[in-house]
């Protein structure tokens, strides 16, 4: 079982080219469907029936896990076989039957600028910890870049002379995000004051490093976000991906053009980035409901 998730793990990182996130997140899907299946009497993978894994998305219904992570789970399940069947290990891939209702998809959580600029003013740059979290805040939120591709920069993947960050994780290839000179300057500061003194031997080339200079990880980074949205007061729920989500939405009302933000996100298919377009119009109903004199009429 151990060779089997060892193999899918190498075959998502040097064939797939998959994120980070994807990867630990497909790794452990496919490890607790064959627990799943090895408690339940199946000891090769490639034994496996489409009615074993109808019983897995029952057995994860009942454990009441969200409709999301269950068509996760089956997506991790069918790459799994997907690696199986090329490695001759199986011949067919039984989870490609196995059908499951489209969960419905929940528009994304956006701050307005005010907000930004008040979740964005709470670390204290003096500290060695508060400019290390404003240089990432302020990066994060000027480039629109997913958290595990923050955590997994490196020194040389900023330009600080030209402005220029340059993203290569993930499979959808390189892409190259100007950055606007405020980030620029919290980043400099982070670099030249702080990075260099808590840096460890085992921090490499880690852009962003925790405080006992080893690499950031998206867990770590994820409680630094969530810890200055509780300071600040903002009520709404937020994640590190609230920035990646206000950023393409206060470009695309500022009058950038989609191809521009799909590239920047690095969306393989733009129709990932029309959600930003659905989340415009509502903004601009409520606007118009809540401010046009003969609106608030009714």
């Amino acid at each position: 079982m151990m060779d089997y998730c060892k193999g899918f793990a190498r075959y998502l990182e040097q064939e797939k080219h998959v994120s980070s996130n994807t990867l630990d997140s497909y790794q452990r899907d496919a490890a607790h469907f064959l627990l799943f299946l090895n408690e339940n009497g199946v000891e090769d993978p490639a034994a496996a029936t489409a009615a074993d894994v109808e019983s897995y998305v029952a057995y994860l219904s009942a454990q009441r896990k969200s409709g999301a992570t269950v068509t996760r789970c089956i997506a991790s399940i069918r790459s799994f076989y997907q690696y199986l069947i090329g490695e001759g290990c199986a011949s067919e891939n039984p989870a490609r039957a196995v059908k499951l209702e489209k969960p419905e998809k929940k528009l994304p959580q956006i701050l307005s600028g005010k907000e930004v600029e008040l979740l964005l003013s709470q670390p204290n740059p003096k500290e060695p910890k508060g400019c290390r979290d404003k240089a990432m805040l302020e990066l994060l939120y000027a480039t629109g870049i997913r958290s595990s591709e923050l955590v997994e920069l490196n020194v040389g993947d900023i330009d600080l002379r030209s402005s220029v960050l340059v993203c290569s994780r993930g499979r959808n290839g390189e892409r190259r995000i100007p950055v606007h000179s405020t980030a620029i300057a919290a980043v400099s500061d982070y670099v030249c004051r702080v990075r260099s003194a808590i840096l460890s031997p085992d921090g490499g080339q880690a852009l962003f490093t925790n405080l006992n200079g080893r690499r950031l990880t998206r867990q770590g980074f994820w409680k630094i976000v969530k810890g200055y949205a509780e300071q600040a007061g903002i009520v709404k729920e937020i994640t590190p991906h609230t920035l990646r989500h206000s950023f393409a939405l206060h470009l695309l009302e500022n009058g950038a053009d989609l191809k521009d933000i799909q590239l920047m996100l690095g969306h393989a298919d733009i129709s990932s980035t029309q959600i930003y377009v659905h989340l415009l119009n509502d903004h601009f109903k409520e606007v118009y409901n809540s401010c046009h004199p003969r609106a608030k009429l009714g």
